[in-house]
């Protein structure tokens, strides 16, 4: 017997797409349609089926690895608490609670993506719109730093390139696309126009444009490899067009410059509402970091690396943040949260991981599962766990589960550890 769910969330990436129609036969999801090859993975290679705790590589009951969690987590004096990209708000929510309880250091994937974005936020604002905004009126779109073409592939018909919209009826007909990037990737194909720059030149280029935008006259040829003649047909779009919409990605934050890039696009962005109505939309790579960071500062004031050890929450990018907490080996304990540090940190960071005991809460067992001192498979929010996910433009969704599970959800777990330690 074959079971239809309908408009199902796909909880893969920052697009949240919430269109998906989900067949099920045998509590196993066979069909996602409308899914990416992306969301198509997520929907139909994940198994439901409840799998046992592992503790010091043995097999092992709940309540045995929580309590085991709980005196790792007793003992630490310097915890560090990371990931919550790909789980649900109400889990983030939880996690936060058991950070302030034992005064861990808490950090999300956010610090090694668009951390910048939110230390650009932070210092000038932003001023940005929603995704049904862009699909509804932009007749101007701008990739920069990123190839949503392969790392976010329905954005192009849902949001930016084809939908038809109230003010662009005709789609893409009635939309002039813009790309910049440092090499050509899929998503320059696609563009009308695009503008390859010197790797690390970001800054430059955005203020040249702000500064053409003002009037200065330019007397270099070329700025960051690009002819200044077209910066100038960039410049003119920009101030000419009804309403446009950067998107900008990792090509921007995890570049020379970082969030200074970032400040510079949102002065540029800024300074074409003085002509026209511009907005920025950053490319948020999982399915709930932006939630994390929404999680993280109505909880503690801050969107990521925050400490806890002085009993009340302390901002320290660079000092808290995950990265630079374990290559300096300042944690003596970890708790990872659907991430999987141990793939994608520097080798020091990683290296020092697996010296220190690790718990890990993920629905798969990833890599850095392999070689934690306990891993829970915990269900996957999305697909056999409900909860609510924030969209790249910070529209929370919620998400039902599509198939039965007999796994305990991430914040079950949370609140039996906590439950658990004598802290």
């Amino acid at each position: 017997m074959t079971t239809t769910v309908e408009n199902a969330v796909c909880t893969f990436c920052g697009c949240l797409c919430d269109d998906i129609r989900v067949e099920i036969e045998n509590d196993r999801i066979v069909k996602a349609k409308r899914a990416c090859a992306n969301g198509r993975g997520m929907f139909m290679d994940y198994d439901p089926t409840p799998r046992k705790p592992r503790v010091a590589g043995k097999a092992v009951s709940w309540k045995q690895a929580v309590k085991a969690c709980a005196r790792i987590l007793d003992d630490a004096e310097s915890p560090l608490i990371y990931g919550l990209s790909s789980t649900s708000t109400e889990a983030q929510k939880k996690t936060v609670a058991l950070a302030d309880r034992i005064g861990a250091m808490i950090d999300t994937t956010s610090s090694v993506c668009h951390g910048p974005t939110g230390l650009a936020m932070q210092a000038l604002g932003e001023a940005t719109c929603t995704l049904g905004e862009v699909a509804n009126r932009a007749d101007l779109v701008i990739f920069w730093g990123c190839n949503p073409a392969e790392a976010h592939m329905r954005h192009f018909s849902r949001y930016s390139l084809t939908p038809k919209g109230r003010l662009v009826p005709e789609g893409r007909k009635d939309r002039t696309v813009w790309g910049v990037d440092v090499r050509p990737t899929k998503t320059s194909r696609m563009v009308d126009h695009f503008i390859q720059i010197d790797p690390g030149s970001d800054y430059e280029v955005l203020t040249t444009l702000r500064a053409m935008l003002k009037g200065y006259r330019i007397e270099a040829e070329q700025i960051g490899g690009v002819p200044l003649t077209q910066l100038t047909e960039l410049a003119h779009a920009m101030k000419t067009c009804r309403f446009g919409a950067v998107c900008m990605g990792m090509g921007l934050t995890m570049t020379r410059g970082r969030d200074l890039n970032v400040r510079e696009l949102f002065a540029l962005v800024a300074d074409l509402n003085s002509q026209t109505r511009f907005s920025v939309v950053p490319m948020r790579g999982h399915s709930n970091v932006a939630g994390a960071d929404q999680v993280m500062t109505w909880q503690t004031g801050y969107p990521f690396a925050v400490s806890f050890a002085k009993g009340y929450p302390v901002y320290g990018p660079g000092e808290f943040t995950a990265v630079d907490v374990l290559a300096r080996k300042e944690a003596d304990a970890a708790l990872i949260i659907a991430s999987d540090p141990a793939a994608h940190f520097p080798r020091k960071a990683a290296a020092y991981l697996e010296t220190i005991p690790t718990i890990v809460l993920d629905p798969e067992e990833n890599l850095t599962a392999r070689t934690a001192e306990i891993f829970l498979p915990t269900a996957c929010a999305g697909i056999d766990a409900s909860g609510t996910f924030y969209r790249m433009d910070n529209i929370s969704i919620h998400a039902q589960a599509v198939v039965a599970s007999g796994r305990p959800t991430d914040q079950d777990i949370l609140q039996d550890i906590m439950e658990a330690m004598q802290t």
